[in-house]
């Protein structure tokens, strides 16, 4: 049987919820950028626009999450404290 190692720091739960959250509004994300036609738009930035395209896309996902985002971050970090204390429940009772 496999058993997760978690952080037991609150605020490492935190961190890493909110790191779920921005990678997964940044796949979210990457469609709607990948439907803008930079190279023949009228402010496109051309081949340079679409090679930093990802890595804008990923500060924008960084900082909805970093702003509160969509709410996942929260219902992560719930759930990641309920089978961390569901953890340390069995680890209690098996002593």
């Amino acid at each position: 049987m496999t058993t997760l190692t978690m952080a037991t720091d609150p605020a490492a739960i935190a961190r890493v919820s909110r790191q779920f959250e921005a990678q997964a509004l940044g796949a979210l994300l990457q469609p709607i950028f990948a439907t803008v036609d930079t190279p023949q738009g009228r402010f496109g930035g051309g081949a340079a626009e679409t090679t930093w395209r990802p890595m804008f896309v990923e500060a924008v996902a960084k900082a909805m999450a970093g702003a509160g985002g969509v709410g996942l971050a929260a219902a992560v970090q719930s759930e990641l404290l309920r089978a961390q204390a569901a953890q340390q429940d069995n680890g209690d009772t098996a002593s």
